[in-house]
């Protein structure tokens, strides 16, 4: 019995050193390390561990959605993941409350203990919601920049034929945040929201594709919505490039919106 407490310690040395960028999974670990020997040990029923392996599972979760659900730059896999972590929390806190809700119909708990269940269920939920939110985003972002991908693969084997992808309008070829917030101004003055950017500058799926999308603004408008076809309209008045996308990727996604800016260049190798 007495080598129990340094193997808990060496257990939890090399928890603590895997799991130092997460404290919650950290605890989470090093409770579950203690459980185990104790459980070993006959101390405690293994239902204790089962919870505890359910703890960390729920900290690896959380962790994941701590790291993503504020990051603007996801690629459609850290998206997902996202997603399914959130869906994960969320179906344990509903597990929680529906067990919280069971005690109380059988009388073995009082109706006022359902408010701690309930809240963290409507927190899930709403955290559920915004992952979705993001990874819709980021799926915006990916078809965007398929589309430019299709668009300059079109260009090389048949220059002719790239007009079905998108308009093209070079204007002066200037394009730069002075600009860009002109363009926003404007916008938001004549249909009083902001302008709905999807990608400002390099993202992840950018730099996944080869693309070098720095100085470079995607709106995520249909060229031909009312909406789109006032920014046309006046990047043209005022000389700004940009590309308008009304298809682009045949059998997988429309990739549909307006590129401001220069056609993005590939990255160096």
């Amino acid at each position: 019995m007495r080598l129990f407490p340094l193997v808990f310690l060496f257990c939890a040395s090399c928890v603590w050193a895997q799991t130092m960028e997460d404290p919650e999974v950290a605890r989470a670990r090093l409770e579950l390390a203690r459980l185990q020997g104790l459980v070993e040990t006959g101390v405690l029923p293994p239902v204790q561990l089962e919870k505890a392996k359910a703890a960390v599972a729920d900290a690896e979760d959380g962790a994941v959605m701590h790291r993503d659900i504020q990051q603007q730059d996801l690629t459609e896999e850290e998206a997902d993941q996202l997603v399914a972590a959130a869906g994960r929390r969320f179906e344990r806190r509903k597990q929680a409350f529906d067990d919280a809700k069971k005690l109380i119909e059988a009388g073995a708990a009082p109706q006022l203990s359902l408010g701690t269940s309930l809240r963290d269920l409507d927190f899930a939920r709403k955290e559920y919601d915004l992952a979705e939110t993001r990874a819709r985003l980021a799926r915006e972002i990916d078809e965007m920049a398929r589309a430019e991908e299709a668009l300059q693969a079109r260009m090389q084997v048949a220059p002719a034929d790239a007009a079905s992808l998108a308009e093209r309008f070079d204007g002066n070829g200037v394009f730069n945040p002075q600009i860009f917030h002109r363009v926003e101004a404007a916008f938001e003055g004549r249909f009083g929201h902001p302008l709905p950017v999807s990608a400002n500058g390099e993202t992840a799926v950018h730099r996944a594709l080869g693309f070098d999308h720095r100085g470079r603004v995607d709106v995520a408008l249909r060229p031909d919505q009312p909406e789109g076809v006032w920014l046309r309209q006046f990047l043209t008045a005022n000389g700004i490039p940009f590309f308008a996308f009304r298809q682009a990727v045949p059998g997988k996604a429309t990739g549909a919106h307006i590129h401001l800016g220069p056609m993005s260049t590939r990255l160096a190798e």
